[in-house]
């Protein structure tokens, strides 16, 4: 077995032939398994990864899919990636098929004072919203406030969010057979409070939030902005701004 780096693009997919229904013959996506989720070391898992089989043909798809936030299809005992081919194989993530996150959009102020409270990624450098993998047995809302506090030190327990969609994320570690979606949700402050940030979070602080653009711009020359989270927070900024 030949693998790629975890960061490979793959070969490029034609939007045409992207959909799986499609023929594509010619196809090779390459696989960015990282040792750590490889044959060898499966034998002896480390605790994060929930699917120990180097394959995914034992699980039971029937449950899983019932439970996806995205429907998906299976062939042949492979889960297959809802947007399509991905020019990716193997995984990066920690289950084949559907990984669910939580992302917590918090928002403080309006006006010229909006802000947005976000955190810098401590694995590749850029800023993000505060969220993370919901755990086994946990529940979406339980692991949106999980993560903000573990990540910022900010606890919003007391709040009820609106939850804002249910999507899949384009994530870099997202393959044909292993991909993220997520719960995301707003919650609005009335201002600003102390944020620190702490456990995967390198830096956490609040961004000055007229739209996306501005959040861009504020976030540009600090890293930049997590581009899978543009659309997130981009639907998020409109929300708040629209009528009650």
């Amino acid at each position: 077995m030949v693998y790629a780096p975890v960061d490979h693009p793959g070969p490029p997919v034609p939007e045409r032939l992207r959909d799986w229904h499609t023929p594509h013959p010619g196809y090779a996506p390459v696989d960015i398994t990282p040792p750590e989720l490889r044959p060898d070391a499966l034998a002896d898992p480390e605790a994060w990864i929930a699917d120990t089989a180097p394959d995914p043909t034992r699980i039971d798809w029937q449950a899983r899919r019932a439970d996806a936030l995205v429907p998906y299809r299976v062939a042949a005992g492979w889960p297959l990636n809802p947007t399509g081919r991905t020019g990716r194989c193997g995984r990066n993530l920690s289950k084949w098929g559907e990984n669910q996150a939580a992302d917590p959009i918090v928002i403080a102020g309006t006006g010229p004072d909006r802000r947005v409270l976000l955190i810098q990624r401590g694995d590749i450098g850029v800023w993000a919203i505060p969220g993370g993998m919901v755990d086994p047995g946990e529940t979406a809302p339980a692991a949106l406030v999980r993560e903000l506090h573990e990540e910022t030190g900010v606890d919003l327990t007391r709040m009820r969010p609106q939850v804002l969609d249910r999507v899949y994320v384009d994530d870099w570690r997202n393959t044909d057979h292993a991909w993220i979606t997520s719960t995301v949700a707003l919650y609005k402050l009335d201002e600003t409070v102390p944020a620190t940030a702490a456990d995967d979070a390198a830096d956490a602080r609040w961004v000055a939030a007229d739209d996306l653009d501005q959040v861009a711009k504020e976030t540009a020359p600090l890293g930049g902005l997590y581009e899978a989270h543009r659309p997130l927070l981009a639907a998020a900024l409109a929300q708040d701004h629209a009528p009650a």
